[in-house]
C-alpha cells in the first residue's frame, strides 16, 4: 500500500511540475489518469477516466493571471478514488470538479509562495551566483510538484471517498461563493492583462463587447466566436480596404 501510494505521489509530483512547465503534458487528464491507473494496477480504468476528464478539461488553460481549475489534482485524486476506494466512476468524475476547484485555490497559494524564490533568484543574479539561481528555480518547481504529490499520497494511502466528500462539503458556502465570484473576475482580469501586455489597447473595445455579450445576452462560446469572427472581418475590411482592391 505504501509503495503504491509513493508511486502515485511520484506521478503527482511530475504532474505538479508539468502544470507549470507544459513540457510533456503530464498534468493533462489523459496522461495523469493513465499513469495513475498504471501504478495502481488498473490502467484500463485510468485511461477511461482520463478520456472522460480530458473532454471536460479541453478548454481549461491559464490566461494571464487567470488560473484555470487544477487538472492534475482532479485527475490523479479521482483515479485514486475509483481504483483505491472502489468508488463508482460517475461519482468520482463528479468529485473531480470540486477537487479541481480546490486545487485551483491551492495553486494560487503555492504560486504566491513561489514569489519568494523568484526574489531569491534575483538576489543571486545580482551576486552572479549561477548555482543559486538554479537552486531557486528548482526549489520553486519542487514546491509545485509537492502541491499535487502530497494530496495524491494521502488519497492513495487513505482512499476514502466519504472523508474526501465530507471535507469538500465542510467548506462554508460564503467561502465557496466568494471564490466563484472572484474566479469570474480573475478570468476577465487575466484576459485584460494579456491584451495590456501585448500593447494592443485598440483591442480593448472588442474585449468589453465580448464580456457584455457573455454576461448579459446568454450567448454560448460558439455564438461569441462567430460574432467575434464577423466583427474581425468587418474591422479588417474597414481598416484595410486596399487589401481587397
Amino acid at each position: 500500500m505504501v509503495t503504491t501510494a509513493l508511486l502515485v505521489a511520484f506521478v503527482g509530483f511530475l504532474a505538479g511540475i508539468e502544470s507549470v512547465l507544459d513540457e510533456f503534458q503530464f498534468h493533462r487528464p489523459l496522461i495523469a489518469c493513465t499513469l495513475t491507473g498504471l501504478v495502481m494496477g488498473d490502467v484500463t480504468t485510468g485511461i477511461i477516466i482520463g478520456g472522460t476528464l480530458e473532454m471536460m478539461a479541453l478548454g481549461w488553460m491559464n490566461i494571464g493571471a487567470a488560473q484555470s481549475p487544477d487538472t492534475a489534482i482532479a485527475s490523479i485524486l479521482s483515479t485514486a478514488l475509483v481504483i483505491g476506494a472502489q468508488l463508482s466512476m460517475p461519482v468520482a468524475i463528479a468529485l473531480a470538479i470540486p477537487l479541481a476547484a480546490a486545487g485551483q485555490l491551492l495553486t494560487v497559494l503555492v504560486r504566491t509562495i513561489c514569489v519568494f524564490f523568484q526574489h531569491l533568484a534575483d538576489k543571486y543574479a545580482e551576486e552572479d551566483n549561477i548555482r543559486g539561481i538554479d537552486f531557486s528555480h528548482l526549489a520553486a518547481l519542487c514546491v509545485q510538484g509537492l502541491r499535487v504529490a502530497i494530496p495524491a499520497f494521502l488519497i492513495a494511502y487513505y482512499a476514502d471517498a466519504a472523508v474526501v466528500k465530507s471535507l469538500l462539503q465542510s467548506i462554508p458556502p460564503v467561502i465557496t461563493g466568494g471564490l466563484q465570484v472572484a474566479g469570474g473576475f480573475i478570468v476577465v482580469v487575466g484576459y485584460a492583462m494579456v491584451i495590456n501586455m501585448m500593447k494592443a489597447n485598440y483591442l480593448m473595445p472588442f474585449f468589453f463587447i465580448g464580456f457584455v455579450i457573455a454576461a448579459f445576452l446568454n450567448v454560448n462560446l460558439v455564438g461569441i466566436g462567430i460574432i467575434g469572427v464577423c466583427i474581425a472581418l468587418i474591422y479588417l475590411k474597414i481598416s484595410y480596404p486596399q487589401v481587397e482592391e
